[in-house]
């Protein structure tokens, strides 16, 4: 009992041991097929990236065509000659047994059936040797008249049954002088078969009369000879495509290496290492390749080099002519305000020169600071002061600001804001500068017409958009529109006293937040500036919460005439902060 217990027991080990192997080849199965199901994807994409690959994959496959072709028209060639070669063979050996045969026929006098019989066993005899082929049968032609003579028919055993073929024998008896020949499948003792030759003719047997004798040859020999030189072609052809991948792997790779060391240089350069250089290496093609190439980085390095010192001589200049011009402009600033206070004692022509100066005063002080702020970006010295606050009421006090600019002007000018509410990160200072310069330039193009401002937020951004209702711009002039100091029309009078650097500043406020500053206008349909800001500074944000072209882009400018507004909130009729905190669980 102990020994049968024990004997279960190991039974039942190594049919767990073996559900557990089983298990663990299925795991690699489903491995092996997850992983082939990647390899197309892994194919094309180093198809894509790999010039050596692709060149020696395209080679190996020119050269297995080649091969292919070469070798089934060989096969098919040495195929033909081959047998040919033993047809005529064949042929010239039945014909030699059949002559021999009927020699034998006719020097004989049989006149009993015994006797016929035994010339018959004798010229059968004689075709076997005389074809070194056992396979032979012959039967009495029909048509003729039954002799007590006539041997009996006789057949091989290979040549029983359809493998000679009626229309064999029907070429045979038409032409008792001719030789007539068919190709046919011979089986042997143990079943396998192989291609054969049958040869037909006649004999004439004396008092038996007329035979057809029927000579089979195997051609085993001749497939066994045609296989032989077909396996050696396909070898001879691997081994050849399998030599040319390896030629061709190493002279592309002769050449790629370089190539792929002059892409890693040029990417390298184009990424702002300019000190990178492409080895020299003898005086090749490639090496004049390098050395054109190191002398064209040369050149690049020392015109950038050139390029930058003179940004930075031309923001040095800016910069320090900015700053020195201050004070005499502040002298002449106090002065002209003393000249501007008094101008009512002065003659007409007097105070009207006092006004100019003064205006022109301001604008002056305004292009200095205009340009100290553009040098600094330039310089790349700009700092954000970022604090929360609300984008709605910073687009409220820059409202504010310039309403009374936009009644003088015609232009009914109404905040709308569905979102916004809540706390961004954004340097405040900044983001009012760009509503009033966006605010002032629709006033300054609008026509007199409505001017909406707009503020609406999603999950990761804010968005302010000033849309008026103007002539618009064509897609040329909104492309250069960010420029610095391009006017659309420089026949134009500026309403507000502008210096034409404040929509580039503009831009670079909002680039600064990690922002975006962009346009729509159409000639006659007005214009849509749109500021798009992520909600924490540094954060990316995919869509903005304002469309850009506008929803009414293809509709007419509104009108506010039936609610006159006294406030930017009262007009509207906007919910609270803590409304709408409420309202979208911020």
């Amino acid at each position: 009992m102990s020994q049968t217990g024990q004997a279960r027991s190991s039974q039942a080990r190594t049919s767990g041991a073996r559900t557990g192997s089983a298990l663990t080849g299925t795991q690699r199965a489903a491995a092996f097929f997850r992983s082939w199901r990647s390899w197309p994807t892994s194919l094309v994409a180093t198809w894509r990236r790999s010039l050596q690959f692709r060149t020696v994959a395209i080679t190996f496959v020119l050269a297995f065509l080649a091969v292919l072709i070469t070798s089934m028209y060989m096969s098919f060639s040495i195929g033909n000659d081959l047998f040919q070669s033993r047809l005529n063979q064949v042929l010239a050996e039945s014909n030699r047994a059949v002559a021999s045969a009927q020699r034998i026929l006719d020097s004989s006098n049989a006149e009993d059936k015994a006797a016929v019989q035994d010339l018959m066993i004798s010229a059968r005899t004689e075709i076997a040797q005389a074809s070194s082929s056992q396979l032979i049968a012959g039967y009495r032609a029909p048509g003729q008249e039954s002799t007590p003579l006539a041997p009996q028919d006789f057949e091989a055993a290979r040549l029983g049954g359809d493998v000679i073929s009626e229309d064999l024998r029907e070429s045979v008896r038409s032409s008792a002088t001719d030789q007539w020949w068919q190709s046919t499948t011979l089986t042997a003792d143990d079943g396998s078969q192989s291609a054969g030759i049958i040869v037909g003719s006649e004999v004439t047997v004396p008092g038996a009369g007329r035979y057809e004798i029927y000579i089979g040859y195997d051609l085993a020999d001749s497939e066994q000879t045609l296989l032989f030189v077909q396996r050696t072609l396909i070898l001879g052809g691997l081994a050849l495509m399998l030599l040319v991948g390896a030629v061709a792997w190493v002279v592309v790779r002769l050449v790629v290496t370089p190539i792929r060391v002059a892409a890693d240089t040029s990417e390298r350069l184009a990424s702002g290492d300019l000190a990178v250089r492409i080895p020299e290496r003898g005086e090749d093609e490639l090496a004049t390749l390098a050395r054109s190439f190191n002398g064209m980085a040369d050149s690049l390095q020392a015109q950038i080099k050139k390029l930058a010192d003179l940004s930075m001589v031309q923001q040095r200049f800016v910069s320090d002519v900015s700053h020195e011009l201050r004070t005499p402009l502040t002298t002449i600033r106090l002065a002209g305000d003393v000249l501007f206070d008094q101008r009512d004692d002065f003659p007409p022509a007097t105070a009207r020169t006092a006004e100019l100066l003064h205006t022109q005063t301001q604008r002056f002080e305004l292009l200095l600071s205009d340009l100290l702020e553009i040098s600094r970006y330039d310089a790349g010295s700009v700092e954000l002061e970022a604090e929360a606050v609300s984008l709605v009421h910073l687009a409220e006090d820059s409202v504010e600001e310039m309403r009374s600019l936009a009644e003088s002007k015609g232009s009914d000018l109404r905040l709308v804001a569905p979102g916004g509410y809540s706390e961004v990160e954004v340097d405040p200072r900044r983001i009012r500068r760009i509503v009033r310069n966006l605010v002032g330039n629709a006033v300054e193009h609008g026509e007199g017409r409505p001017i909406v401002v707009t503020v609406d937020s999603n999950e990761r951004a804010v968005a302010l958009s000033v849309r008026d209702y103007g002539l618009g711009m064509s897609q040329a002039d909104a492309r250069r529109v960010f420029d610095r100091f391009w006017r659309a029309d420089p026949s134009r009078k500026r309403t507000i006293g502008g210096t034409g650097l404040g929509l580039a500043i503009s831009l670079e406020d909002a680039q600064s937040h990690g922002g975006a500053l962009e346009l729509w206008s159409e000639e006659g349909r007005g214009t849509c500036f749109r500021l798009t800001l992520p909600r924490r500074f540094g954060q990316a944000y995919s869509v903005s919460p304002l469309p850009l072209p506008p929803e009414d882009a293809e509709g007419t400018a509104p009108t506010f005439a039936d609610a006159p507004a006294t406030d930017a909130f009262d007009a509207v009729d906007l919910p609270s902060e803590a409304d709408y905190r409420r309202e979208n669980r911020l």
